[in-house]
């Protein structure tokens, strides 16, 4: 019987090599513009929802990352950093969500293993709301590494765009101080 050859493992380490050898993310929504509104399944904690980022906003300001898949390594470090963080971004009266072209399965499984269940990931498998915050990959079906920081009344107030995870989480959280200092010397004129 002729033998039969597997191709996974040269497919995996392709989609491996086009990860680290894409381009830096380059967002093309700037400080100041509209965030668009959008409904994504999600999951935390395992739990499945509907997450509408007009709802989010309601309780303040949201920041929204893009990232390209759940369990690579990079991807995996950036949801750490956000997960550990959550006090801080609480205390700044922020909420986070993880956004990936990932099946809703595979983030029930990053939710709870990965992320402890401290944020919601959304699925967004046909990429519409990736192209919305134009942070689709070009030519692959994957999300750019990109974070918005959007204000409650829909501005977006800072955007990250890097290949590196490293450095959205600090950034947010300047952000965020910066946008409350600011909210804070308005009231008082």
């Amino acid at each position: 019987m002729p033998r039969r050859l597997s191709f996974a493992p040269v497919a995996g380490f392709l989609a491996a090599f086009l990860l680290a050898s894409a381009p830096a993310a380059h967002a093309a929504l700037k400080q100041g513009s509209e965030a668009p509104d959008f409904t994504l399944p999600a999951t935390q904690d395992g739990h499945e929802m509907s997450y509408t980022l007009r709802d989010a906003l309601k309780k303040g300001p949201v920041v929204l990352y893009f990232y390209p898949a759940a369990f690579t390594k990079g991807c995996t470090a950036e949801a750490h950093g956000f997960a550990d963080a959550i006090p801080r971004f609480t205390a700044l009266g922020a909420t986070v969500i993880g956004v990936s072209m990932d099946n809703i399965h595979k983030l029930d499984d990053f939710s709870v293993s990965q992320i402890k269940g401290q944020f919601p990931v959304a699925s967004d498998t046909d990429g519409k709301v990736t192209r919305l915050y134009d942070a689709k990959m070009p030519m692959l079906d994957i999300a750019q590494r990109v974070t918005y920081v959007i204000a409650p009344e829909g501005q977006i107030i800072a955007t990250i765009s890097s290949e590196s995870p490293g450095n959205h989480v600090e950034k947010s959280l300047a952000a965020l101080q910066t946008f409350k200092t600011d909210t804070m010397k308005n009231r008082k004129k």
